[in-house]
């Protein structure tokens, strides 16, 4: 197949997605045809020299991104990817983009209106999986067990100390502490503060919304944490789950990204049983709730004073190093990365065929 590749993006987890697109392109039958289009931090597409994903597959660094004015990419609604006038031979797009502008629909809606088939999941699903507290209020109003949590708009933050207050007050009302105090609609832990004390929270609120408009703050938890493979679009497929097991206070951007020590990955999860079943069964609900598509890893907190479970969130876009939780999971179970890649690439083409068939016209 003739596929392209793209990566980096208009994210803070564009350095992750340059090593996860490069593990991609590495575990890729060598028999497709890859092109790589490299996303600059301010939006722009690069498409990549032609003999880029040889170079790729000949390191074991990151992909870069060269950035030739005479290289750059247009998407044509209805006809694909435009180089210079002319549209690119292609049978479908690999996404392997991080965080905003990229797992959160808006390049799907780009992929959608180029009617390319894509990997992953769609518009609604990207979108609705991103938004944190979203999604936690589908899983609640669907039964699914999710740790307690309020959000808040930065309009209603800047310049309104009423406001603030008695969402300062809510907060130590029906929270406690400590809290965790997050971006809505940010991964890789980016913007996340664990506070102790009602004086850290507008302080805390302010770095979160240094990344998104609207932040949340939810009760922490003493717990494992733990994390699911699904694969599918309609029928699924939940993998044996893993648990992340941090250095430091809690599973921040430096334990995931720089900090070499900064987590043990074990798989399997020393579970029972029950406790895994419990697992998968939730993992397979919440990301049907979620309109996933293609991939996901569904995370989950397990309360060690309660041994209660709940869900944390969902990434529609997981990490894909080779050292990633996400693929890993997959070989526990025998599926290995090129396996694992050739299956997206088949959902994806799959989901692409299933639209083609809908009416979008009454006439």
């Amino acid at each position: 197949m003739k596929i392209l590749v793209l990566y980096g993006g208009k994210s803070g987890e564009h350095e992750v997605s340059l090593r996860s697109a490069a593990s991609v392109v590495r575990n890729l039958d060598a028999g497709h045809h890859l092109l790589l289009a490299g996303i600059d931090r301010d939006g722009t597409f690069y498409l990549q020299p032609e003999d880029a994903a040889d170079q790729a597959r000949r390191s074991d660094g990151p992909l870069e991104i060269l950035r030739d004015p005479a290289a750059v990419l247009s998407v044509v609604p209805g006809r694909g990817m435009s180089l210079e006038g002319g549209i690119l031979d292609l049978d479908i797009v690999f996404p392997v983009l991080h965080g905003s502008f990229g797992e959160d629909g808006i390049p799907q809606g780009l992929l959608e209106a180029a009617s390319l088939p894509y990997v992953g999941s769609g518009v609604l699903g990207s979108a609705l999986s991103m938004d944190k507290d979203k999604i936690k209020r589908v899983w609640k109003e669907a039964g699914l067990p999710v740790v307690p949590w309020l959000s808040f708009h930065k309009e209603d933050f800047e310049n309104n100390p009423v406001a603030e207050e008695a969402f300062l007050n809510a907060v130590e009302k029906k929270l406690g502490f400590p809290v965790f105090v997050k971006p809505s609609g940010i991964g890789s832990s980016v913007g996340i503060t664990k506070v102790h004390q009602r004086h850290g929270l507008s302080e805390a609120l302010k770095t979160a919304f240094q990344f998104d408009t609207k932040a949340m703050v939810e009760k922490a938890v003493n717990a494992r944490e733990i994390e699911c493979s699904v694969l599918g679009n309609h029928g699924v497929r939940v993998f044996t789950p893993g648990e992340i097991v941090p250095s430091h206070e809690f599973y921040s951007y430096e334990a995931k990204y720089i900090d070499p020590d900064g987590a043990r990955l074990l798989i399997p999860a020393e579970l029972d049983t029950d406790e895994i079943a419990a697992i998968k069964n939730i993992a397979a609900q919440a990301y049907r709730l979620a309109e996933a598509e293609g991939m996901a890893r569904v995370d989950f907190f397990l309360d060690r004073d309660t041994e209660k479970l709940f869900l944390n969130e969902i990434n529609t876009i997981p990490g894909f190093t080779s050292i990633s939780m996400f693929p890993r999971m997959c070989a526990y179970d025998g599926m290995s990365y090129p396996e694992l890649l050739e299956t997206l690439l088949q959902l994806g083409l799959k989901r692409h065929r299933m639209r083609k068939l809908l009416r979008f016209s009454y006439q």
